[in-house]
């Protein structure tokens, strides 16, 4: 069932309130069929990333194989993509296509939790035990398997 208020959001204190104190998040913002965005989304023209087509496809988000991560030209690329583009995709790190499959699906399931089920949650946790005693069940083994497998990636990086 989508979020609503009980009256259209006029007061920059009631979009924060609903949006991040009442847990509904953009998600629930979307839902609410408003047929306009309210300002606070709203980026100003001056901020706004170009819409060149031809500057933008001179250039893509960078692409680093991390199959030979001990090569210095993979540590130079990370240190480069970062910071140019703030972050980058990489190949051949490790992690199982069926560990990303399921953590995507227990990503759907999890934002179709109830606000209060997900507000206190990270992935970054000391230990499986204090990662297993905050996620719900409806994702927490797919969570923890992700959790498992991305630690020495992570490290790498």
């Amino acid at each position: 069932m989508a979020p609503s208020l009980s009256h259209t959001i006029t007061d920059p204190s009631d979009l924060t309130d609903f949006v991040i104190n009442k847990g509904n998040g953009v998600k629930g913002l979307s839902q609410m069929g408003l047929e306009s965005l309210p300002k606070q989304y709203i980026q100003p023209v001056a901020e706004r990333m170009s819409t060149n087509i031809a500057k933008m496809s001179e250039e893509s988000i960078p692409i680093i194989d991390m199959s030979n991560w001990e090569d210095p030209k993979v540590t130079e690329s990370i240190c480069n993509a970062a910071e140019k583009w703030g972050f980058f995709q990489i190949l051949n790190h490790g992690v199982p296509i069926e560990v990303l499959e399921h953590v995507k699906e227990a990503t759907h399931k999890f934002f179709e939790l109830p606000a209060e089920e997900k507000y206190w949650l990270s992935l970054f946790y000391v230990s499986e035990d204090e990662a297993s005693a905050h996620w719900p069940p409806a994702c927490k083994a797919e969570v923890l398997e992700y959790m498992k497998r991305t630690d020495i990636l992570i490290k790498r990086l």
